[in-house]
Formats: structure tokens, sequence, C-alpha cells
């Protein structure tokens, strides 16, 4: 994976980590200008009420501002 690569990867998971929903076991991969989620999100015990389509939505915004990033794919199951 190209240096760029992995900054974009590590600026996506920064981003990620600050909502409120378990991404332990989400992938993240970037391949040119997309961003590809894949595995599994949870809401976390500690915030029961979140909206995860919703949540998705909030991090897909997010991640479209990083620079180099244009589309946020999501191939995720979702757990309650």
């Amino acid at each position: 994976m190209a240096a760029e690569q992995k900054e974009l990867v590590k600026k996506v998971r920064a981003q990620i980590s600050r909502r409120y929903i378990d991404t332990s076991l989400l992938n993240v991969a970037v391949n040119g200008a997309s961003v590809h989620l894949t595995g599994v999100i949870k809401v976390l015990r500690t915030h029961p009420n979140v909206e995860l389509p919703a949540e998705m939505e909030k991090i897909s915004t997010i991640l479209r501002t990083i620079p180099g990033i244009r589309d946020v794919v999501w191939d995720v199951a979702q757990r309650s």
C-alpha cells in the first residue's frame, strides 16, 4: 500500500473513532478517491440510542471533507 493510502486510512480511522459506534470489527480500505468500509458496526453500550444509519451518513459526510476522498462505500452488517 502506498504511503499516501496508509495516511488516508489513518485519517479515516481517526474520524470514525470519534463517533458513537463500535468499529472494532470494521475494515478500512482506500482505493483511489474511494473509502471502502467492510465488516460489522455496532451501537456502543454507552450510547444505546444511537441510530446506526444516521451515524453512517454523518461519518460519510465527514470523510468526504478529507482531501483526496470523494466516495464512501459501506458494505457492513449492522448489529444492535
